[in-house]
């Protein structure tokens, strides 16, 4: 992956030449300013001069929290600093921009993995958001945890759906906690999957992110909006992804809560790729192009028959694969 500045914009060995460069951290994007921290820990303000060509990536944001970047000093003393080069991604991750069809807005990068905070009430977290996000995941090569928040409010039907999809998920591979922070119910647990790690969360407003944030590291005391058709326990008031360094070790990424998780530059014939169940089933289909809907000799609809695959997860892929619009490839 080659990412640097157009050279007509800006003459990068020029500045090299005469200028400090430092290397840094992303911790939080404003849309024209960064937050950064250099290898020593010292907190810069850092924007961008030019123009960010990433080869193979149309997105709406070239630099993203957890991006190390190179940066020139513009002013000691204010240290300010103009973002001159962005180092290769190990991983991200990212879902399709609301205003560009076919652009993507780049959520995070540099992941160890992502916390995905479902609710199966106040509110609930559809499993069909949950399986968007999980394709995400594994197209980008970033494992996912799920954790199931708010238990102390489950009445007898969400604690039954609670286990039917922890058996589910489980059984393909996935972690599944289940926690109260409220009731202080599992948070250690969950806390415990964070150390040492740099952790990407992600949900819906008002499933608990920041509150569960707050509960294991009080000293960020993240704001909080309370929000009166749920349970009152409040919606953090994120309007931008950031990074935070964790206490006990590790770092975590808190990131606007959002409605739908809209999968960019996953090609219909890819989608079945993402399913973990299917994957591992795909060259026993008759045909190499096999979408999985009316074709003879499918495997994977065999296997949903036989209740190897979930009808559920079977489901989700079609609603997914029905949902996709493609541009030419």
């Amino acid at each position: 992956m080659q990412i640097a500045l157009d050279s007509a914009q800006i003459p990068i060995q020029a500045y090299h030449s005469k200028n400090t460069i430092l290397k840094a951290l992303v911790y939080k994007s404003t849309g024209s300013w960064y937050q950064t921290k250099t290898e020593s820990g010292a907190p810069w303000n850092a924007r961008i001069k030019g123009i960010f060509k990433i080869d193979g990536i149309t997105s709406t944001n070239p630099v993203a929290v957890g991006d190390w970047v190179d940066m020139e000093v513009e002013n000691e003393l204010e240290k300010t600093a103009t973002i001159t080069h962005i180092h290769e991604r190990k991983n991200h991750i990212a879902r399709r921009s609301p205003n560009k069809q076919f652009s993507q807005h780049i959520v995070a990068a540099n992941l160890d993995q992502v916390l995905l905070i479902a609710t199966l009430k106040e509110p609930r977290t559809s499993q069909g958001f949950l399986d968007r996000f999980l394709v995400a995941a594994e197209a980008y090569h970033v494992p996912a945890v799920i954790v199931f928040n708010k238990t102390d409010v489950y009445k007898k039907k969400e604690h039954a759906l609670l286990e039917a999809l922890r058996e589910m998920y489980t059984a393909i591979g996935y972690k599944v906690a289940g926690m109260s922070v409220m009731k202080n119910e599992g948070v250690e647990e969950v806390k415990a999957l964070l150390k040492d790690k740099t952790t990407l969360m992600s949900g819906h407003s008002g499933v608990g992110k920041s509150t569960f944030i707050n509960a294991i590291f009080p000293e960020l005391d993240l704001r909080t909006t309370e929000v009166s058709d749920w349970s009152g326990k409040g919606m953090h008031t994120t309007t931008f992804a950031e990074m935070f360094d964790l206490p006990f070790g590790g770092k975590i990424i808190d990131t606007p809560g959002i409605r739908e998780f809209g999968l960019v530059d996953i090609p219909k014939q890819e989608l079945s790729h993402y399913f973990p169940e299917m994957r591992a089933l795909l060259q026993e289909c008759q045909f190499n192009n096999c979408l999985h809907i009316n074709e003879p000799g499918c495997a994977i609809k065999d296997a949903v028959a036989e209740g190897i695959i979930s009808e559920n997860r079977y489901v989700s892929y079609y609603n997914i694969l029905e949902s996709i619009e493609e541009k030419k490839w």
